[in-house]
């Protein structure tokens, strides 16, 4: 196979988008239905096998050797990614052991595989101008509004039609920088976090019989820890029947995206301001909407901010099974955090009134971490190490670590449970070791 020129495949791309909206232009005046996405992929491969076919003609017109089979099948798939996918990164986020992308301009390009290995990789595109204008297409036609990448607007945060998770940012750093989070695992359930070791048996059956006994659980880690998956993991135990909202700053959870296990999902998605500061919709109102629209269960994607007091209010007015996220570097260090972004909310909650929130609205707070230890096939752990039963309120939150790390790094029964009896009546089967 020849060497892929990467300018050739940004001129076929130019050209066969000029098609295709020539195409999307001809079907409105003439009051077809417009062609639906399928459609368009379709009629997009039959138009680049036309635009390859002609480059082949005028290269042997010129006495040259036109590209060989392989080469254009390559040609074919790089300009279909140009137009459908994420360009050059398409080859990346195709390999199913590429953990994370980090980009910091064109050339520096750093890979990050589920084994651990970091390695650096080949240029995404020309020029820092060109990967911006990737980032530009990408919010333009990812997630359910269009996200502006510019001087205007220097960060962006959306989710890729794989799953994954974009950030990216411009002009307060030297050059465009952007990192991707895979999102390995779509469909994946408290049974796949116990084989890979993510849980211990015994913690899988207790987070299974929590959910179904409609316990509203904070799952807490840090960065790249394994939250928004074991937050998938937990709402599927929750039964078919059930109506969800989900409410995220970015769509990434993608329940509704299995309607066999959750057929009735609506998922909302906060709304940047467009260019004139009008249009916002915030977390915090996407959570007051949602309490409308006849939930038996709000999960929030990700909290990080003044959404948290809407939030913790709806749970404890009676809007029990909620599941959410935070950041946190420990289980007993959320309350602070919680109490944290009240303070910046718009009810600028003073912290004894939040810990009374929190006390009346969480009933566990579960922490996991990613280890630098590997875990069975090599790849990295991420593990709960902690699980904390809520117990009230006295001044501040009081709370027992009911799950916790032994000295022998096992993760055992700590301290006792109150509600063992009821979550017994869901599935959930006590070791009888508890501390």
């Amino acid at each position: 196979m020849s060497v892929i020129d990467h300018q050739l495949i940004k001129r076929f791309r130019q050209e066969a988008g000029d098609r295709i909206a020539e195409q999307r232009r001809l079907d409105q005046a003439s009051g077809l239905a417009p062609m639906t996405g399928e459609d368009e992929r379709q009629y997009a491969r039959s138009v680049i096998a036309q635009i390859l076919e002609d480059h082949a003609r005028a290269e042997i017109n010129l006495g040259r050797t036109p590209p060989d089979a392989e080469t254009e099948e390559a040609y074919a798939a790089g300009v279909h990614a140009a137009l459908f996918g994420v360009g050059r990164l398409q080859p990346l986020l195709d390999d199913p052991d590429v953990e994370n992308i980090d980009i910091n301009g064109c050339d520096r390009v750093f890979v990050g595989y589920a084994d651990g290995r970091e390695v650096a990789a080949e240029p995404v595109a020309e020029s820092d101008e060109e990967l911006v204008e990737l980032i530009q297409v990408l919010g333009a036609y990812s997630g359910l509004s269009s996200r502006p990448f510019d001087t205007a607007n220097p960060q962006l945060d959306l989710r890729l039609p794989d799953g994954s998770r974009l950030s990216a940012v411009m002009d307060v750093t030297r050059r465009p920088a952007l990192s991707i989070r895979r999102a390995r695992m779509g469909k994946v359930f408290v049974s796949d976090m116990v084989g890979n070791g993510t849980l211990t048996p015994e913690i899988g059956s207790f987070l299974s019989a929590a959910v179904r006994a409609r316990k509203n659980v904070m799952i807490a880690g840090a960065t790249n820890a394994g939250k928004t998956t074991l937050l998938r993991a937990l709402a599927n135990e929750i039964p078919a029947e059930e109506r969800l909202i989900t409410v995220e700053r970015a769509l990434e959870l993608g329940l509704d995206q299995f309607p066999e296990l959750h057929p009735n999902v609506v998922a909302f998605e906060e709304r940047l301001a467009n260019s004139e500061g009008q249009g916002a919709i915030s977390m915090a109102e996407l959570v007051r909407r949602s309490l409308r629209m006849n939930p038996s269960r709000v999960i929030v994607g990700e909290v990080l901010g003044d959404e948290i007091v809407t939030m913790l209010n709806a749970m404890s007015q009676g809007n029990d099974g909620s599941l959410s996220t935070i950041h946190s570097n420990g289980s007993a260090e959320v309350f602070s955090r919680i109490a944290t972004y009240a303070l910046q909310a718009q009810e600028r909650l003073p912290i004894e009134a939040t810990h009374m929130l929190i006390a009346g609205s969480i009933n566990f707070v579960v922490f996991i971490e990613r280890r630098n230890a590997y875990a069975a096939g090599g790849r990295l752990s991420r593990t709960v190490t902690s699980i904390r039963e809520v117990n009230g309120m006295d001044g501040r939150v009081l709370s027992s670590e009911v799950f916790a790390e032994a000295g022998d790094g096992r993760i055992v029964p700590h301290a006792p449970l109150s509600c063992v009896e009821e979550l017994a009546a869901y599935g959930y089967r006590s070791s009888g070791s508890w501390g």
